[in-house]
This record gives C-alpha cells, structure tokens and sequence, in this order.
C-alpha cells in the first residue's frame, strides 16, 4: 500500500473518529426517541426502495390478480388466508403488497417535493434577505399572497387546471412549500449579513454570489436542515389528503393517500383492513420523520442547549 493511500485512510479514520465522539453524536445515542425516529425511517425507506424484490404480489400485474381472492381479511381473523398477511382490496390485490408499492411513491413525493421547494425557497430567500430593496419586497409579497389563500385551495385549483399526476403535484408543494423557506432564510440572512465577517468580504471586494454561498449560506444550513426534515412529513400528509380528495396521484400511480381512499369507500362495509392499515402506515412514517425532525430541532436551537 502506497504513502498516499495510507494517509487518505488515516484521514478517513480521523473523520469518523470525530464524528464519533462529538457532542452531536453523544447526544443522539443518547435520545432514544431520535434513534427510535431513524430505525423507523430507515426500514420504511429500505422497505420502499427495496419492496418490489421480497412483496408477495406485484398488485398492478393484472394476470397475477384473481377475483376470487377479493376482500379477504389479514391473515389473523377468520376467513384470512395465509398468502396476504394484511388481506386484500376489491380486485384481490394484497394489501402488503400495496403498501409496499404505494410507500414508494408518497416517499419520492415526500423528499423530491421538500428538494424542490428547498431549492426554490432558498434562492428566493438569500436574495430578499442579502439585497434587501424592491427585490426584497417583491419576493417577500410573493410570500404573503400565498400566505393569504389556503394551501388545499390552491393545491386543488392547480390540480384542477392541469390535471393529476406526480409531476403535478411536485410543482404544487413547490410552489406551497417554498413560502416557509422564503420566510425563514431571508430572517436568517438579515442576521447574518450585518456580522463582521460579511462586512470585510464586502470590503475586499469578493462579489455578491460568492459572499452568500462561502460566507451567508453556510450560516443557515442548520435551520434548512430541521425544517426540511419536518416538510418530508408534512408533504406526505398533504399528498394523502389531495389523494384522498381525488385531486392526488392518478390510480395508475397509487400512493398511500390512494389506498386510504379505496379503503374509505368499503370501510363501513365491515373491510375495514383496506383503509385504516395505509393510514396506520402513513401515521407510523410521520411518526418516525417528526421523531428525527425534534431531535434535529432541539440540537440546532442555540437557545435549547
């Protein structure tokens, strides 16, 4: 083994011995509710992404499906059968199998829409905040007009326009989430960009972009981070909620909003199963993300420590 790779694996060894024992560290392995938040997360997205490898049935292969097999119960009440271990809907479709397949898309919804709106809120922030003037006015009064309308309004009138679709419903909670990142980045950036450090870029002359990614942005990383973690939950909720309402994913697409809504149509028809196990699996993927967010929150607030 060559000097240079001993010394890159040493600093690879140094990097993790840090992050090891640093203060954050020691603090999560001590908070049983973020690590709770994390294995709960973390075997939902393994399950997501790795699911269509190990789900009993592929729900969406029509020559797999049986009509015969419709509205079975899970497998531990009378009449269940031993093949769908939480039953199955009205077209014999397993619903293990569709939770697995519908996590996937609520997931893809739920972290590209908080990338999306991320990206597009704090662009929009770091400008209002760092130039201030007429620009900062006219973001700021984007913000308050849609502030101003309900956000399930504005969601259902877009997706009434246009249509439903994933790609749909991105550009929505893009445009909705980017207003609580606006808000948030530009009360940071103010506060920052009167410190001294900013101040003496300014002075040597370092131009504006530079100055906000190498000097601003670093500064408002942690807030970004909590709040993005809190938005994955938020949209997966509100992708159920549009789903629920007919204004979500189209029923070739299914999501976990979708299977609630097929469930709720039979629910008082004694298959309860179909309805109230996505929405027990929605509230459990919530649950988990809050968990991780309120750790997250907790560390990275000054005022907390």
């Amino acid at each position: 083994m060559s000097e240079q790779m001993v010394q890159k694996s040493a600093a690879r060894e140094g990097v993790f011995k840090r992050v090891f024992q640093s203060e954050f560290f020691f603090n999560y392995r001590h908070h049983p509710s973020a690590i709770i938040g994390t294995v709960i997360v973390l075997v939902i997205l393994l399950v997501a992404l790795a699911g269509p490898f190990f789900a009993p049935q592929n729900p969406y292969d029509v020559g797999s499906l049986s009509l015969m097999d419709a509205y079975k119960p899970p497998m531990w009440q009378e009449g269940g059968d031993p093949r769908f271990f939480f039953g199955t809907d009205s077209q014999g479709r397993d619903v293990l199998s569709l939770l697995i397949y519908g996590s996937r898309i609520s997931l893809f919804i739920g972290v590209v829409g908080t990338f999306c709106s991320c990206a597009v809120g704090i662009t929009l922030g770091l400008i209002a905040g760092y130039f201030g003037g007429r620009v900062d006015a006219v973001i700021m009064r984007f913000a308050d007009i849609l502030l101003s309308f309900p956000d399930i309004l504005i969601a259902l009138f877009i997706m009434t326009m246009f249509g439903r679709g994933v790609d749909k419903l991105l550009i929505v909670f893009t445009i909705l989430g980017c207003v609580s990142y606006i808000r948030t980045v530009r009360a940071e950036v103010l506060s920052v960009k009167q410190m001294e450090y900013v101040d003496a870029a300014r002075v040597i002359g370092l131009p504006n972009l530079r100055i906000i990614l190498r000097h601003v942005l670093p500064n408002v990383m942690t807030t970004i981070i909590v709040l993005s973690t809190m938005k994955v939950g938020g949209l997966v909720l509100s992708e159920a909620t549009l789903s629920f309402l007919g204004a979500g994913v189209p029923v070739t697409e299914p999501s976990l909003g979708m299977l609630v809504k097929n469930g709720f149509d039979v629910l008082f028809s004694g298959y309860w199963w179909i309805a109230v196990l996505p929405g027990l699996y929605i509230m459990l993927l919530v649950f988990g993300i809050n968990l991780l967010g309120d750790f997250l929150r907790d560390e990275f607030n000054p005022k907390l420590k």
